[in-house]
């Protein structure tokens, strides 16, 4: 609902009434014989403008774009590439910002717990009499398998068939934007010469939410494993210390007792 506020609030703030204002100040800047006009046009799409738009579809700033958007702020990966250019939406932006990203954060903990909580339960159901553990070394290597599928393998197909980029950028734009890196030298639905279905990016916006949850518990299961390797690496080198210098000790004694 939160997400849902932001996308319509987005819409009604930035609406394509300031698409004329945008193309003057941008107008305003050359000469009459100097005036580029694709420059122009692509700052104006850049501001909201849509230069194709009609009566149905004026605007950048559709649901489907609002909707990207305001799962961009919240997930604080900010491609940068659609951004507020009123006072009252920059205003807007910063307290949506501001509540959005810790419910955000509680929202995706809840999806963590979750997955994790199946992946306990699968482990406690499938233990090996022996305790070897193998069955649950396999249930994590299941977890990834199909998490990379789902979320990193799969989806840069789909990119690069509707964006025409090649499979190591759609893969490139997957991973920066699941790690909420997001640089914008990459983006969705941006291309000014291409159709796409409305809601296009309001479903790759659910992908970055499940893929995030996912990533981060990947993550997290990476920090915990070189944590679990640098605690070893350090009781070993205690442990060895202690066995030196006990050896020391033996051998000092084993000399007094030749001396007497």
């Amino acid at each position: 609902m939160y997400w849902l506020l932001g996308t319509l609030q987005r819409r009604d703030i930035n609406t394509p009434t300031q698409a004329g204002t945008i193309i003057i100040n941008a107008a305003s800047r050359y000469n009459d014989s100097q005036l580029p006009s694709t420059k122009i046009i692509m700052e104006a799409w850049d501001k909201g403008l849509n230069p194709k738009g009609n009566a149905t579809n004026p605007s950048n700033w559709d649901f489907s774009n609002s909707f990207f958007f305001a799962g961009t702020v919240i997930t604080t990966i900010g491609y940068g590439n659609l951004y507020p250019s009123t006072v009252a939406g920059q205003v807007f932006c910063v307290f949506y910002a501001l509540f959005g990203i810790p419910l955000n954060v509680a929202f995706l903990n809840q999806i963590g717990k979750g997955l994790n909580g199946h992946i306990i339960a699968l482990g406690r159901c499938s233990q090996d009499p022996d305790g070897s553990g193998v069955m649950k070394v396999m249930i994590v290597g299941l977890f990834l398998t199909t998490g990379s599928l789902l979320f990193l393998v799969f989806p840069p197909m789909i990119f690069s068939y509707v964006e025409g980029w090649s499979y190591g950028e759609g893969f490139y734009f997957a991973f920066i934007t699941l790690s909420t890196i997001g640089f914008g030298d990459y983006v969705l639905g941006t291309d000014p010469n291409k159709h796409y279905i409305s809601i296009y990016r309001s479903l790759a916006a659910l992908w970055i939410i499940f893929g995030l949850a996912w990533l981060a518990m990947v993550f997290n299961l990476a920090a915990r494993t070189v944590e679990k390797l640098i605690h070893l690496r350090i009781q070993k080198t205690h442990v060895m210390a202690e066995e030196a210098a006990v050896q020391k000790t033996e051998e000092r004694s084993v000399q007094q007792r030749v001396e007497i």
